[in-house]
């Protein structure tokens, strides 16, 4: 008896560790919202993508993308030419991996992170086009309210 009741607290232990393997590894998925020709959007996709997300992307109008900040509780004031989610914060704009992965780290109580505007040098607005050209910019905790703090800046 109890060399199976050991036998089976290793098979459980085991189980217990690759399923917790399995969901460690699990890549985040960020759900993107963009009009189908934006090219800057495509850039952010593959900024994303290269920094170990995985992608869901909704090719939609401007008043759809609009549509869809609004429902979400983001003020126009924050918009930026995309609007996505990752387990259930919102990203808006231009938001570089590494404050993401932070964002996900820390569980913030906040709506989510936006980097308004287009800022040159931020993922997605940093191809050869622009030359070697950084503007500076603020990633901003956005809460529910629409109070916002400096989350990380790039200067």
């Amino acid at each position: 008896m109890q060399r199976r009741t050991l036998l089976l607290n290793a098979l459980a232990l085991a189980a217990g560790t690759a399923s917790g393997l399995a969901a460690a590894s699990a890549r985040p998925v960020v759900e993107v919202w963009k009009t189908p020709t934006c090219d800057c959007c495509h850039d952010w996709i593959k900024h994303l993508q290269a920094n170990d997300f995985e992608t869901k992307t909704h090719d939609v109008s401007d008043a759809t993308k609009r549509e869809v900040r609004q429902r979400l509780g983001l003020a126009d004031q924050f918009g930026s030419c995309h609007t996505a989610l990752v387990n259930g914060y919102l990203l808006e704009g231009h938001v570089p991996a590494r404050e993401i992965r932070r964002l996900l780290k820390d569980k913030p109580r906040a709506l989510g992170l936006a980097v308004p505007g287009m800022p040159v040098g931020s993922p997605g607005m940093d191809g050869p086009e622009y030359g070697s050209r950084k503007d500076p910019y603020d990633v901003l905790l956005v809460q529910r309210g629409g109070s916002t703090s400096v989350y990380q800046s790039y200067r």
